[in-house]
């Protein structure tokens, strides 16, 4: 059977994962490809460091010129994270005549145009399935096998960090810095997990479906993003009151005057398929204009459902599928005009949930109402809970807030001047809210 060798760049949890697969299911693997892939190198930066896989006598290496040197390597999955020196591994992997496979999304969401535009000069291809959503096959399903349809919205839970964190939460009332340390533990979070919490994970992954669905170039770091590093137990549990759980959600809806992009803590109704997305899990609701609303569920990340992702990569490289796709829908090209502008944030349109700390004495709510009616903003509903020892008028209470559609510019100016109230204590909580 003829053969494609493949070089791993980076053997850590995904690379290792790939490389059990491409060694312990070869007969898999060739079954799809037509061929064999034959792990020749891996290249690692301690050869002496203990791993999870049997390697074949001269497949680690510590130098990357073992790689670039090699004409018979065709094929790369570069599994090196961060921005530097992914960057320029990549570009001399490329000028070295390999096709690329890799799971950086940020180094995507960064350099994608000047990587893609280099990969095409010089007749290479970069496969990039595992970078959104680890396992589940989102980039090929928006990108290729939706391309009938006009994409109309993109909802989802991009992050399984951030929703193990979540779900912890709020299904074991467990404090938020204990289920960061268990969820470092299991292998969810980095050593720092700020980029998963802070929503810049969930940020750069939507600039690259923002991309394939709608051609927009966007830089990730123009998307509006808030983290559940913020968020408040309480909250967690009056959205359960109400019939919501809070999710961190990426959003991406398309209307005739631009493209709204933002990823917020959001409260989304108990029993619709986001809401039950639980733990690690990754979802992604995709509507499009043929095929109406198309929903994907599962692993987001991990060793084996990332390895999943990028193994089939190399499988559609070695075949040649990826470089006629690669070539043809210009992923990321410099050339092209964007098809979608970013909407202004201030004219979007949804309900808010609003969580305040108030005086428990008489025209509290009154004032509050006033500056929502002064802003047009109508109340669906208030939920409020007593003070402590029931009747003290002075304790400070919660009170919690649910409105109809307002522009989010609106929502903003009311809640900064409920915040200058006397009768408000500490800063007014506004999640927004999805039906």
């Amino acid at each position: 059977m003829e053969k494609t060798n493949i070089a791993i760049v980076g053997l850590g949890t995904v690379g290792t994962g790939v490389a059990k697969l491409l060694l312990d299911h070869g007969d898999r693997t060739s079954r799809h490809a037509g061929r064999t892939l034959w792990l020749k190198k891996a290249v690692v930066r301690d050869l002496a460091k203990p791993r999870d896989v049997d390697l074949p006598e001269g497949v680690a290496t510590d130098s990357l010129d073992d790689v670039i040197n090699d004409p018979e390597i065709s094929v790369v999955a570069q599994l090196i994270g961060g921005l530097e020196p992914a960057r320029s591994i990549m570009l001399r992997l490329l000028e070295s005549g390999k096709d690329i496979v890799t799971a950086n999304k940020a180094l995507l969401a960064e350099h994608g145009p000047e990587l893609f535009t280099r990969a095409r000069e010089l007749g290479r291809s970069i496969a990039f399935e595992a970078s959104v959503a680890g396992g589940i096959p989102i980039i090929a399903n928006v990108s290729q096998c939706l391309s009938a349809n006009q994409i109309r919205s993109l909802e989802g839970i991009l992050n399984g960090t951030s929703n193990f964190i979540v779900t912890q939460m709020d299904e074991k009332g467990a404090p938020y810095d204990v289920v960061v340390r268990k969820a470092q533990e299991l292998g969810y979070a980095e050593a720092d997990p700020t980029m998963d919490v802070d929503g810049t994970d969930a940020a750069q992954k939507l600039a690259i479906l923002a991309h394939l669905a709608f051609g927009a170039t966007v830089n990730w770091s123009d998307i509006p993003r808030i983290g559940i590093d913020g968020l408040d137990p309480d909250d967690l549990r009056y959205s359960r009151q109400l019939g919501y759980r809070i999710k961190l959600l990426a959003l991406a809806n398309l209307a005739d005057d631009g493209l709204e992009l933002s990823v917020a803590p959001t409260l989304v109704r108990i029993g619709t398929p986001l809401a039950e997305v639980r733990d690690a899990f990754n979802a992604i609701r995709v509507v499009g204009d043929a095929v109406g609303p198309v929903f994907y569920h599962g692993l987001g990340a991990g060793q084996m459902p990332t390895a999943s992702a990028v193994v089939a990569d190399l499988i559609d490289t070695a075949v040649g599928r990826t470089r006629l796709t690669f070539q043809t829908l210009e992923y990321f090209s410099i050339d092209n005009p964007p098809r979608a502008k970013l909407r202004d944030a201030d004219t979007l349109v949804g309900r808010n949930y609003l969580r305040l700390s108030v005086a428990n004495h008489p025209g509290t709510l009154a004032s509050i109402t006033a500056v929502l009616a002064k802003h047009k903003i109508s109340i669906a509903s208030v939920m409020q809970h007593e003070g402590e020892n029931g009747s003290a008028h002075l304790d400070p209470v919660p009170l919690v807030i649910m409105t109809h559609e307002a522009t989010e510019g609106a929502a903003r100016a009311a809640t900064q001047e409920i915040e200058s109230l006397d009768s408000i204590t500490g800063p007014v909580v506004r999640l927004r809210v999805k039906d």
